[in-house]
């Protein structure tokens, strides 16, 4: 079964892109350039901390050459006390070090991490059906701490090609005929480390992928933890995370191998080019050619580069984990919103007429939802829409609330084309309270002012008064500061549908757009927030997509919808009168809503 996971959902996403690694560095060096100045003081310390380590061996082959011939203690205790004096700069270089690329790193972290949220709140709906939001997260949250590593990385890099400069000088003086000998075998640690480059961004790719899907089922577990307890699904859930889980083990542990498999390779090539030195290096001591504190400079030179060399050598496979995190990231950035505005026209004083023009809509390839759809809703007209589930009714709101795009034709409102308008300024006229009511881990004062933060808790009183009573907010522990928790779990649903009618309400939209309301929320409350909803539609225009009996009596006009069809239209008596699919519709749907229906009931019985 794991083996049969093992490929599931490490495919790239349809907005993925593929960037040359001279554009990703290029890319990536933009961000640096507002931590310009970090950079210089990060490189100006890493130059110091590397010429103090690469004098320590130097001021070691003095001691030991010392120690050969004359012995002068109070030579030998200067020499001493200078090494612990470099020792002592370089873990002050080091800290200041540290300290600005600490800076550096997470101020370029924060704007990747801005740009990548930034561009995913500017998406469309359609990006959020088809991503799953825990992969977003991972992209946003996992790939920036990988791409901090690289960077880290890349300093470390850095600081080695210093290193290896300062101690390559000194060995050509030690010995010549030495030190090309070393530098001869140095290409061998590129080239094995080179031939990892491929396969580690491709294994790296994967590994984040398999990451991201671990994240997406635990967000989506958690999120339906309710439902998961309700049927008893807490066993088959953990056995769907253990299934996932191992497939993002076994494909990290791959990733590991591969990235780790470099230093052994390298370690090869490290060990028996140091036998031969120390075989060849201990001849020439016997034979005057070289001394012995030279020879050691020579050998503990070498133990110095080899670890910079490592870093270099390994830096290109490993820097793929960066290069792979950055175009994740960038991919995320760079993806293209659906809903594209034309203009940046500010709306003021809407009427509220709406129009759709030969409208041409589908959430997929080859399956249209509209087709050439017309309609027309006059400035203060209350409009019901009913129909079957799938005819296009929650398409039309979440088409005039620009959560799609449409394909073609025209959705006009006072006569102007709504991709003409401002996004941000044309959703304020708007008011959009949806089925299944969303609240935040917040107040319920907070809740009621995300719309308006600069209202005061009296237009908050006076708004819930407006909606149906402010009388539940004093069985609240802290009443309005009451903390709700996350989703609104304190609150019973009717109280929640409530809070966001308020929500809605004190931004005073002059369209209103209800996606049934009251369907979730008790009878009392349905009570309640009806005699609201009667006052708050009168003057806007407001468009309601309806499943209960009292919205369809008390509009100026029911549309029938049927396959994104307009079939029927008129009122109450006007379509019940014609006996076609609305009379259908309210025989099947609505007639055991009605008190006349009730009445005939308790009659009978």
């Amino acid at each position: 079964m794991v083996n049969r996971m093992s490929g599931i959902g490490l495919e790239a996403e349809k907005y993925d892109r593929k960037y040359s690694d001279i554009n990703l560095l290029k890319r990536i060096s933009s961000y640096f350039k507002p931590y310009s100045r970090n950079l210089v003081v990060v490189v100006f310390f890493l130059a110091l901390y590397s010429l103090t380590s690469s004098f320590v061996p130097i001021l070691s082959r003095l001691i030991i050459n010392e120690l050969s011939a004359n012995q002068n203690v109070f030579y030998l205790s200067f020499v001493l006390a200078v090494i612990l004096g470099f020792n002592l700069l370089n873990w002050i270089f080091n800290y200041f070090r540290q300290i600005n690329s600490a800076k550096m790193i997470g101020g370029v972290v924060l704007d990747l991490r801005r740009d990548a949220t930034r561009a995913t709140l500017n998406h469309d709906l359609s990006f959020f059906d088809k991503n799953p939001t825990g992969k977003i997260v991972s992209r946003i949250n996992s790939d920036g701490k990988d791409f901090a590593q690289t960077v880290e990385l890349s300093i470390q890099l850095l600081s080695s090609l210093l290193i290896i400069v300062i101690l390559l000088v000194f060995m050509i003086f030690i010995n010549l005929i030495l030190t090309v000998a070393f530098i001869i075998s140095v290409p061998l640690f590129f080239i094995i480390a080179f031939s990892f480059r491929k396969i580690a961004r491709e294994k790296t790719l994967k590994g984040q992928r398999a990451r991201a899907n671990v994240n997406s089922f635990i967000k989506e577990s958690f999120s339906g933890i309710q439902i998961a307890k309700t049927f008893r699904r807490e066993e088959k859930l953990f056995k769907k995370f253990n299934q996932i889980n191992q497939s993002s083990y076994d494909v990290n542990l791959k990733r590991a191998w591969v990235l780790n498999a470099i230093f052994p390779s390298l370690g090869i090539i490290q060990g028996v080019l140091i036998a031969l030195l120390v075989y060849f290096g201990g001849f020439g001591v016997l034979n005057g050619i070289i001394s012995g504190g030279d020879l050691y400079l020579f050998l503990q030179s070498i133990w110095l580069l080899f670890f910079p060399i490592f870093t270099i050598a390994s830096f290109w496979p490993q820097f793929q984990a960066g290069l792979a995190a950055a175009e994740r990231s960038f991919s995320l950035i760079d993806a293209e919103p659906k809903v594209k505005q034309t203009n940046n026209i500010i709306p003021k004083n809407l009427r509220g007429k709406i129009e759709f023009k030969n409208l041409v809509f589908r959430y997929e390839e080859g399956k249209n939802v509209f087709e050439n759809f017309n309609l027309t809703i006059a400035p203060g007209e209350t409009v019901a829409l009913v129909g079957h589930t799938g005819a296009g009714k929650s398409s039309i709101a979440n088409l005039i609330a620009r959560f799609y795009e449409f394909q073609g034709g025209k959705i006009l409102i006072d006569g102007k084309d709504i991709r003409e308008f401002d996004l941000d300024a044309y959703r304020r006229e708007l008011g959009i309270i949806p089925q299944t009511p969303f609240l935040w881990a917040d107040t319920v004062e907070n809740n009621i002012k995300y719309c308006c933060l600069s209202a005061t808790s009296d237009d908050v009183i006076d708004t819930l008064d407006k909606v149906g009573g402010y009388d539940w907010i004093d069985d609240l522990s802290e009443g309005l500061d009451t903390n709700i928790r996350e989703r609104g779990s304190l609150l019973s649903m009717g109280q929640r549908q409530l809070v966001v009618f308020a929500r809605v309400l004190l931004e005073d939209p002059s369209i209103l757009i209800l996606d049934e309301a009251t369907a979730s929320v008790d009878p009392f409350t349905e009570t309640r927030i009806q005699e609201a909803v009667e006052r708050i539609i009168q003057g806007r225009t407001s468009i309601i997509i309806a499943h209960r009996l009292w919205t369809v009596r008390h509009v100026d006009r029911i549309i029938v919808i049927d396959h994104g069809e307009i079939i029927e239209q008129g009122d109450h008596d006007e379509l019940m009168e014609m006996g076609g699919k609305y009379a259908e519709l309210y025989n099947t749907y609505f007639r055991h809503q009605s008190f006349e229906y009730i009445e005939k009931m308790k009659e009978n019985k």
